[in-house]
């Protein structure tokens, strides 16, 4: 049987809502809407979703604590795009670093909602575009980690497992497949998220301040992502390929 996407829609805007769930359904998607934390967190205790849709501004706890609540327990790999009426661009930038795979300030078009569902769906599915791609199934070893290519994650050199997003896992796999060479943010973009989602500046600064903090990398005197003063980013450790157990 086709699988269709099940989309989860957290707002506490019933308006919004009624609003997203109806065209989503329309565009043959599958929707459950709720109002808060507490009801997103019930719902995930027993059912999975293949994308969420969050709110940022909430009463009780907001779409950035829950998007990090989200990227440190068992649904850390599930696709986030986040809506908030916020626009600026700080804002987004935090959405992003707390787990979000796109960002969409209100007021937003139902079309253009489904158009970035649709395109994160799309990214996270399918490897980076003109990615060299190693087989599935293996541990990528470099330095002090190994990063699982099967279950998307970071393993240290004490077994402890870091979860990563879609989007750090994305970049981290590009950065590895593509070691000792300098990558400008354009090639970067392009390689992670592909030509079909609006991306501004400072987003690949971003992801990649991201990575290093989940390698525990110092960015003053990084060890595995290097800056390279006007041309972009390297990554400098050799890499070691082993199959999964």
């Amino acid at each position: 049987m086709e699988h269709i996407d099940h989309i989860l829609i957290v707002d506490d805007d019933r308006e919004i809502r009624e609003l997203v769930s109806s065209y989503l359904k329309k565009n043959g998607l599958r929707v459950t809407a709720v109002a808060d934390g507490r009801h997103m967190r019930s719902f995930l205790e027993a059912n999975s979703v293949d994308l969420i849709i969050l709110d940022v501004m909430m009463p009780g706890d907001d779409g950035l604590v829950l998007s990090r609540e989200l990227r440190a327990g068992r649904h850390k790999a599930v696709p986030i795009v986040m809506l908030t009426a916020r626009t600026d661009e700080m804002d987004r930038i935090i959405g992003l670093e707390m787990g979000a795979d796109d960002y969409l300030a209100k007021p937003f078009s139902a079309r253009e909602l489904l158009a970035r569902v649709k395109a994160v769906l799309r990214r996270t599915r399918m490897l980076p575009p003109n990615l060299q791609v190693s087989e599935a199934g293996q541990l990528l070893s470099f330095g002090q980690w190994k990063l699982d290519t099967t279950a998307r994650h970071l393993i240290d050199s004490d077994g402890t497992v870091i979860g990563l997003s879609g989007a750090e896992y994305r970049l981290l796999r590009v950065f590895i497949d593509h070691p000792q060479r300098v990558l400008n943010r354009d090639q970067l973009l392009n390689l992670t998220q592909g030509r079909d989602a609006e991306l501004f500046d400072r987003s690949i600064d971003l992801l990649v301040s991201r990575v290093r903090q989940r390698l525990g990398d110092d960015a003053r005197e990084p060890t595995y992502i290097k800056t390279v003063r006007s041309e972009g980013y390297v990554f400098s450790m050799p890499i070691e390929i082993t199959e999964a157990r």
